[in-house]
């Protein structure tokens, strides 16, 4: 049976931003070749639902090596930006901290590609939120098609 969405974004706006990378840093710490996130595209802070997106270039620091003449962004990079976006939500939601750690990852797959040219849709819907603890289950999309599921664990340090 074909997994479904964390939630519906049927009627949402896939190519509209709502936040733009310097409000993301502005939440997160991430810089560089190192931030996964290159916008919102919704976001639902009370009920823990996000989308993000990811435009994949051909010019990363990993498309040379991952893999020679087939560029594929790597399985670890896509579960990165899920932690990232998951960073971002709980980060708004305990405004006394500034850094989420990344302390676990589970029941990942992954279901297809992601190439240089591709924009990569990241959705989080938080599934369990405590001071010291926050877990999210992710979705990446490219096209429609899901590409990769994972539930990210977060905890403030």
């Amino acid at each position: 049976m074909a997994p479904t969405l964390l939630f519906d974004i049927s009627q949402t706006d896939l190519s509209s931003t709502v936040r733009d990378v310097s409000f993301i840093e502005s939440i997160n710490p991430h810089r560089g070749c190192m931030r996964l996130l290159d916008g919102i595209i919704y976001e639902d802070i009370p009920t823990g639902e996000l989308i993000a997106f990811k435009d994949i270039g051909d010019d990363e620091f990993w498309v040379p090596g991952h893999i020679p003449g087939r560029p594929i962004f790597p399985g670890v990079l896509m579960i990165e930006a899920a932690a990232q976006l998951a960073s971002y939500m709980c980060l708004q939601k305990l405004v006394d901290q500034d850094f989420m750690g990344f302390a676990g990852v589970d029941s990942v797959k992954f279901r297809g590609q992601v190439r240089p040219g591709d924009r990569l849709h990241i959705l989080i819907k938080e599934t369990e939120f405590r001071r010291r603890r926050c877990v999210c289950k992710s979705q990446g999309l490219v096209d429609g098609n899901l590409v990769f599921e994972a539930i990210i664990t977060g905890m403030p340090m």
